[in-house]
């Protein structure tokens, strides 16, 4: 007979996601128990309709506190977690089964695909993927990041989320010395690529609660390197957030992590020597990512090292070799580093690695503008625009900007104009419009662009 499972969640106004939700369960968990923390939507109905039960728990700025109230009221053997913003992949249908059958393992770590709505996003030091997901709700979205956490875990008194924000039951699991596994399934999570209006209000509880998780935990490492990441992605603190590195690093020395997080924020600070001090302990620690090369790279190229910034980034692309970004950094500072050919051969092959990437486009054409190709730097912009999947006003005006400094008019006055069409308000690109109009005797366009 198989074990009962148990859909646990908590809820607040999530009326318009929860739907989804559930149907992405139905067949899957035997019941479903949702605590409602306050409700002012549709989203209690909306539970009840799916055949859910609903129990009201007062809101105490505990995330952990709050799931574990509605643990309480669970009788099955094992327990799902999910929030009103995500969805269980429809793999789970036929793997769930076979893993609740393991009495060996206490909870499994699952897979969380977070998507985004950019190529440029990161999740802690993990790049941005192509979406190919075929989920109709998700093809919307160009990106994801995923990382992992305990979402599927027995019923049991020794088990229980900790953490006031970012909260899991993970550190219980492993201090009642239970064996954690590895799912082969996964959840698609939609919050955060939500309205900036929702995700700023979201970052301002996450800080006040990792405050108070502070208070709470001080000698715990993960919960100052997890308000470090809000204080530096989010709200550009990045005093603060060196600072809480710095602490999480010192409780634990082996946390490469953090190590690399204060290396990065010293470099946006200025301090390069301490910075590359860090990351150089991010890799003794064990943390030998592409991106902790990436960054050494950065900071060298910034300083004009450029052969040193070479090292650094041929480093990374050995750890990442389908890296199109790092490629076309090698190829830059290849090319600064006096090695014409060989510069420009990588940055081209970046392009053709990874077309929808703007950064490997805009490194092309500095290098060309840097040679003095005006011409084939402005057919670079012009690829750029036909190659990317959401182009700016700045994007246009360079293109336009670069036509004209090669003496091609007619092109600019096109670019322009069509900068115009998806961006008819732009007041730049309307002056840069009728002065290109004019003719080549009217020189303030290049200015204007950059």
């Amino acid at each position: 007979m198989m074990p009962m499972l148990t859909l646990s969640m908590i809820v607040r106004d999530g009326a318009k996601q929860l739907p989804a939700c559930l149907e992405s369960v139905r067949g899957i968990v035997d019941k479903i128990l949702i605590a409602d923390t306050g409700s002012q939507d549709a989203s209690i109905g909306v539970a009840e309709s799916f055949g859910a039960r609903v129990i009201a728990i007062p809101w105490d700025n505990d995330f952990a506190a709050a799931r574990n109230a509605a643990l309480k009221q669970i009788r099955s053997v094992w327990v799902l977690s999910l929030d009103a913003d995500e969805q269980l992949d429809e793999s789970a249908r036929q793997q769930i089964p076979r893993l609740l059958k393991n009495c060996a393992v206490a909870g499994y770590q699952v897979t969380i695909r977070n998507y985004m709505r950019s190529l440029q996003n990161r999740l802690w030091d993990r790049p941005a993927k192509p979406n190919d997901s075929s989920l109709p709700t998700a093809r919307n979205y160009p990106a994801y990041v995923e990382h992992q956490n305990v979402r599927l875990f027995l019923h049991d008194p020794h088990i229980y989320f900790v953490g006031r924000v970012h909260e899991s039951v993970g550190p219980t699991i492993v201090k009642a010395g239970k064996k954690l596994g590895k799912a082969d399934f996964f959840i698609h999570h939609f919050g955060l690529a939500g309205d900036e209006a929702g995700q700023a209000r979201k970052n301002t509880l996450y800080r006040e609660l990792g405050r108070q998780k502070i208070s709470e935990m001080p000698d715990n490492a993960q919960a100052h390197f997890e308000l470090g990441l809000l204080e530096m992605d989010n709200f550009h603190n990045f005093a603060d957030a060196q600072q809480l590195f710095e602490r999480a690093r010192t409780l634990n020395p082996r946390f490469g992590l953090a190590w690399f997080f204060e290396g990065v924020t010293l470099k946006k600070l200025g301090q390069t020597s301490p910075a590359l001090r860090c990351l150089g302990e991010a890799e003794s620690s064990g943390h030998r990512t592409a991106l902790v090369a990436e960054t050494r790279g950065d900071i060298h190229y910034n300083a004009s090292q450029f052969s040193s910034a070479c090292e650094c980034y041929a480093t990374g692309r050995r750890r990442d070799p389908a890296n199109a970004s790092l490629q076309s950094k090698f190829g830059l500072a290849t090319l600064r580093a006096g090695d014409r050919n060989r510069g420009m051969r990588e940055l081209r092959r970046a392009v053709t690695a990874a077309p929808q990437s703007p950064d490997v486009h805009d490194r092309l054409m500095l290098a060309l503008v840097w040679i003095g190709d005006l011409h084939a730097a402005a057919t670079a912009a012009h690829s750029k625009l036909a190659s990317i999947a959401t182009c700016r006003p700045s994007d246009f005006l360079r293109a336009a900007s670069l036509w004209s400094k090669a003496g091609e008019w007619s092109r600019a006055v096109q670019i322009a104009d069509q900068g115009l069409q998806s961006y008819p308000n732009d007041a730049t690109l309307q002056q840069a419009s009728e002065e290109l109009a004019l003719g080549p005797q009217i020189p303030t366009l290049a200015k204007s662009a950059g």
